[in-house]
């Protein structure tokens, strides 16, 4: 007799296609289903924010109850599907139906301590509703951090006692920090510090997501050692480095069926990596839009970013001159620090034959940077694992990565005399080591024509799909059974 389906309730404050902010959403949108061909009985809960239809949604007869705060909330359940992945989506009118995911650009809702204790609470009582037991609840990141939590001090004597919990930290920055006056929207009692809930005087519900966790991963095997030091660590790193025989790294995947060269309908001709003339078709097109000139022989750096400090655009603007004197076309595209959005919009009025910024997002031109670029620039100072290198290299455009987190994973350094690798990489964040790397590439794009054509082969080799990743979190998910048994 077969042995039922492992099952796995896993909970977001964001999925896609649903809700969106950043890259969390996607993985949540991919994850689900590539673990569902697996064979896997895996669930999805979120919340339904103000936006999501709910008449296109599957509503259930009854209501969940959820004691949070002083009273206990109740919240409508609504179902939809996610390639074959059932999803939940919890409402709450009064928490959720809101223009933004957390808060106004810049800020945060004030209760967000008490929207995201509901979700966290509501995936214990959802399973009740359902009559269904997971053997692994798996929680994402600080919104919900308080699963494990609960699992540990509230489950009592329901099946729920015996279910693993694994904590994915997609990014350590953000924590959950809270004032202590919201210990009480908690439920957990006044005292938290036991819990593993308080520091420096304040609530962080990330840290005591990862010493209630039976498992906690990140989304790149190098950033789970990077959190592990206090460069990287934000605060946590004692915390992680106690649970470091609990603590995994596993890369993420791309969704290489909306990532496809041979098949985007965002680009306006397709290619594959044994016909590259599409690809060169994009890149005298991407040039066009920009305004730049249509000059096949120089190379052409294309970035798609936030502008933060973290992402490293501090140092593209300090040497962006140093950076145009190699010869070199640059586009880019994002939005984020004002004073960055000032600084490349100036740029591009000040070089309007080498540079070009949108200060903007846009899904079209974000294909169009990938697929038309030479290469892609991501100069990180963290990155749990970063999406848009592997992007690039399914589109034969070589990333210039500084050597972190995932972007040290996911790509080998091209080395010249082996004819070897996928990709450029430096270690130190400083202007010279930005420069002498770009300089590098820039070199083999113009004088080795033949080794810069095996390297774009090489980089569309490369297998980034969701298959990879899904079975080392399937191979997580036994592992924590293991462990939560004893």
């Amino acid at each position: 007799m077969d042995a039922p389906p492992l099952r796995v309730l896993i909970v977001a404050s964001e999925v896609a296609p649903f809700a969106k902010s950043g890259g969390l959403a996607d993985v949540m949108g991919s994850l689900p289903p590539a673990l569902r061909r697996r064979g896997l009985d895996i669930r999805v809960l979120t919340p339904r924010y103000g936006w999501i239809d709910r008449d296109r949604l599957k509503p259930h007869d009854s209501p969940v109850g959820v004691p949070v705060g002083p009273t206990e909330r109740w919240c409508a359940v609504f179902e939809d599907d996610l390639d074959g992945a059932p999803v939940y989506l919890l409402e709450h009118d009064a928490l959720y139906d809101r223009p933004y995911l957390y808060g106004p650009p810049g800020k945060n809702y004030a209760d967000n301590c008490l929207r995201f204790a509901l979700l966290s609470r509501a995936a214990l009582q959802l399973c009740h509703h359902l009559d269904w037991w997971p053997d692994v609840l798996h929680a994402n990141d600080w919104q919900a951090a308080l699963i494990p939590v609960y699992l540990n001090t509230v489950a009592g004597e329901s099946p729920l006692c015996r279910a693993a919990s694994l904590l994915t930290i997609h990014n350590l920055a953000y924590q959950g920090w809270f004032l202590r006056g919201d210990a009480a929207t908690i439920n957990l009692g006044p005292d938290l510090d036991h819990l593993g809930l308080e520091a420096y005087d304040a609530i962080n519900l990330l840290r005591g997501g990862i010493l209630h966790a039976t498992l906690v991963n990140t989304v790149s095997p190098t950033y789970a050692k990077e959190i592990q030091t206090s460069w990287y660590g934000e605060g946590l790193d004692t915390v992680l480095r106690s649970r470091a025989a609990d603590l995994f790294g596993v890369l993420n995947g791309i969704d290489d069926r909306r990532w496809d060269p041979a098949n985007d309908a965002l680009i306006p001709r397709r290619f594959t990596a044994d016909d590259l003339s599409g690809k060169r078709y994009c890149k005298a097109q991407l040039q066009q839009e920009a305004g730049l000139p249509q000059r096949p022989e120089v190379p052409l750096v294309g970035m798609v970013t936030r502008l933060s400090r973290q992402k490293g655009v501090d140092v593209v603007a300090a040497t962006l001159q140093r950076l145009l004197d190699l010869g070199m076309q640059l586009v880019l595209l994002g939005s984020g620090d004002p004073w960055a959005e000032e600084f490349f919009i100036e740029a591009s009025r000040q070089h309007r034959q080498r540079f070009h910024a949108w200060m903007t997002f846009d899904e079209r031109l974000a294909h169009l940077i990938e697929a038309g670029s030479d290469f892609f620039l991501m100069p990180s100072r963290w990155e749990p694992c970063g999406l848009n290198q592997m992007y690039s290299m399914r589109y034969g455009t070589i990333p210039i990565v500084r050597a972190t987190g995932g972007l040290h994973d996911t790509g080998q350094a091209f080395d010249e005399d082996r004819g070897s690798g996928t990709c450029f990489k430096f270690h130190d964040l400083t202007p010279d080591a930005l420069v002498d790397v770009a300089a590098w590439a820039t070199r083999v794009y113009r004088e080795r024509p033949l080794a810069m054509a095996d390297l774009v082969q090489r980089a569309m080799e490369q297998d980034f799909s969701w298959s990879r990743a899904a079975a080392s979190y399937e191979y997580l998910y036994r592992l924590a059974c293991v462990r939560k048994a004893g």
